[in-house]
This record gives structure tokens, sequence and C-alpha cells, in this order.
């Protein structure tokens, strides 16, 4: 029975969710597995990837054969490197306490640069936030200062119209008691 490990598909049409199993290699995708090692979850960003990596460790010793996604995921979690190191002790060509210090080296170089990207999305989020709402405000400008002119424009029209309407009565007035005394 070759063991594989492989992504199992979760989640909805359009948002997938992946479960990190080991399955037998004749199984479909989606069937049985022989046990769970974690999750993949490629919708937020970065991944977010949750990982037994003894368990994973366990099983590549055992001979049991990633896919190339899982391949990936498990060499961006240090589970292949952790497993060549543990082959570079029993074969006495490092001791156990030189393989822990490599790996933690790495480890924590590998989640500065995690951090950092992180740093770096939030950031051109942030930025790209704040240019859309001072483009609203520009375009929210410019239309409050065409409305002001519009009602500027209405209210000079109005102003003109009763001007012409106040001109237009006075002389009728006028002219309306000249005419009676007259008569």
């Amino acid at each position: 029975m070759p063991a594989r490990i492989r992504l199992q598909r979760h989640g909805k049409k359009n948002q997938p969710f992946y479960h990190i199993v080991v399955a037998d290699g004749r199984a479909p995708r989606d069937g049985r597995f022989i046990e769970k090692l974690g999750t993949y979850n490629p919708m937020t960003n970065p991944a977010q990837i949750e990982l037994n990596e003894t368990k994973a460790v366990e099983w590549l010793k055992n001979g049991a054969q990633p896919s190339p996604t899982a391949r990936r995921i498990l060499s961006y979690k240090g589970v292949l490197l952790r497993r060549h190191l543990q082959i570079g002790v029993e074969k006495g060509a490092l001791t156990q306490e030189q393989a822990d210090v490599k790996f933690n080296e790495w480890k924590q170089a590998k989640e500065a640069k995690i951090a950092n990207a992180k740093s770096n999305i939030e950031n051109e989020v942030r930025n790209s936030n704040k240019a859309r709402l001072e483009a609203e405000k520009k375009v929210n400008e410019t239309k409050a200062a065409a409305v002001a002119a519009k009602r500027q424009a209405a209210a000079e029209a109005e102003a003109a119209a009763k001007a012409e309407a106040t001109a237009e009565e006075a002389p009728a007035e006028t002219e309306a008691p000249a005419e009676n005394a007259e008569n």
C-alpha cells in the first residue's frame, strides 16, 4: 500500500480549504485517508498552514511520498529540512544538538521573512486605502464645487427674475394712478 501525503479539498465553490492527509495512493482525492496531518487555507494572504510537523516527519521516514503541492507545503514549513537533518543525525554526520540549532536558525529566519512580508502587505493595503480615500475626497470636492456653482447660478437667475418682476410692477403702479387722475 503506497502511502501518499496529499491535499483533500473542502470548502465551498471558489473558496477552497484543504486538509493535509496521509492516504492510500489508490484512494480517491476526497475519499478515505489514514491520518490527518493539518490544514491549508490558500484564501488568506499569506496562506494559513497548520501542520503537525512531528507526524509529517514520521510519515516521511516511513516512506510516504508527498504530492507536488504537499511537498511545497512541507518544504515551506521546514518538515523536509528537519527530515534531512534527521537523516544526517542517523548517519552520524552531526549530532542532534547541531541539527536542532540549524533547524532553529532556519525557522527564525523564515519567521522573520514571513513577518516582514505580512507587514509589507499591511502597509500596501493601508496605502492603497489612503490613496483611494484621497481620490474620493477630490471627486467629492469637485462635485460640491459644481453643485455650489449651480446653486449660485440659480440664485442669481432667481434674483434677476425678481428684479425684472419688481421693475415691471413698479412702473405699472405709477402709471395706473396717473391714468386715474386723468379720468
